[in-house]
């Protein structure tokens, strides 16, 4: 899947994906513990500790351009870049960072925010579009609250350190569990240009929520539009089963995917409208879907296939969700030329 002037997302086995080779890549991001062997290439491998579901092959997401990529180094950041954007990766394992005040989450996560904002600072990529997190144990409860909470005051605190906003026009994001004992990894698309923010009418934006859900709020949009010269590129956050602020079908996995893809049909309308499209639909996305019980794989995956009228372009992995209550979180991806615009 690709717009028209360079950026492209593929979702690759790893046979497929070294047949391929590098050429053209940005970043990669690797599930289930895949080893791309990068003696060849200084691109940016995120590696997330997420076993993949079903008949899948150990899947690689990869992030592709016809542009010239440059990569680079700075402290412990990895990126590529072109003329227009910015793909980079970090991971800070909880061990390796000393926590005197804070818990090893909340530095971990506060330091590699730090270094993500300063390093787009330093190349002059100021507008982060797109952040994918994940760390172990997402809803154990440590050092008195939740990881997620943690992970969500370190996020705020950096961003507030880096005179960053905190609401309105925040980047798109996830963030997920990984298996036990993997360290914390992020990664993201940044771009020298901002990109148009959008909500769900049917949802409370995360960043407004109220103090039940930790005393500081998770810091995302719903979804973010790239705007390039002939396209567009639709990124939609992680997406479940949640109306206004509050998580609904509790228990039952097959009416939680279907709200979700209420909440995601919800998205592509709003950002039709804001960008004057009619091509975002259910059809153009490439989904990732996370499935917190792999029991429930097959009726997720039964649901998907009713919503989206053949099967879905979805890779599912196994990983924890930020809500206790959420079976089912589905992002995507949408990329449209901006003919009929």
């Amino acid at each position: 899947m690709g717009s028209r002037t360079g950026l492209r997302l593929d979702y690759l086995s790893l046979a497929e994906f070294k047949a391929a080779r590098w050429a053209g890549v940005m970043g990669v991001a690797s599930f289930d513990g895949a080893r791309l062997g990068q003696r060849d290439s200084d691109i940016p491998v995120a590696e997330i500790n997420t076993p993949v579901l079903g008949a899948q092959e150990v899947l690689c997401e990869v992030w592709r351009t016809q542009q010239r990529v440059e990569p680079g180094t700075r402290g412990r950041i990895r990126y590529a870049r072109t003329a227009d954007m910015l793909f980079g990766c970090i991971a800070i394992s909880e061990s390796d960072v000393a926590a005197a005040q804070q818990t090893p989450l909340h530095e971990a996560t506060e330091q590699a925010y730090r270094e993500i904002l300063s390093t787009l600072d330093a190349l002059g990529f100021p507008h982060l579009v797109r952040v994918w997190n994940y760390f172990p144990e997402i809803n154990r409860d440590t050092h008195g609250t939740e990881r997620y909470r943690q992970f969500n005051s370190a996020r705020q605190t950096a961003l507030l350190a880096n005179a960053r906003p905190v609401a309105g026009n925040v980047s798109a994001a996830c963030a997920l569990g990984a298996t036990i004992g993997s360290p914390l990894v992020i990664y993201f698309l940044a771009s020298h240009s901002a990109p148009i923010f959008v909500e769900n009418p049917r949802q409370m934006s995360a960043y407004n929520y109220p103090p039940q859900y930790g005393a500081r709020s998770p810091v995302f949009s719903r979804a973010t539009v790239l705007q390039e010269t002939a396209g567009l590129t639709l990124f939609i956050s992680g997406t479940a089963s949640i109306i206004g602020h509050q998580t609904i079908h509790v228990g039952d996995p097959a009416a939680q995917t279907r709200e979700t893809v209420n909440n995601i049909a919800a998205l592509l309308e709003e950002a039709n409208r804001v960008t004057g499209s009619k091509e975002f639909t259910l059809q153009t996305l490439a989904c990732k879907v996370y499935v917190r019980n792999p029991q429930d794989l097959p009726v997720i995956q039964r649901e998907l296939g009713a919503a989206f009228g053949s099967s879905p372009r979805a890779v599912y992995l196994l990983a924890d969700i930020c809500r206790r209550d959420l079976s089912v979180e589905i992002e995507a991806t949408a990329m449209v030329a901006t003919t009929g615009v």
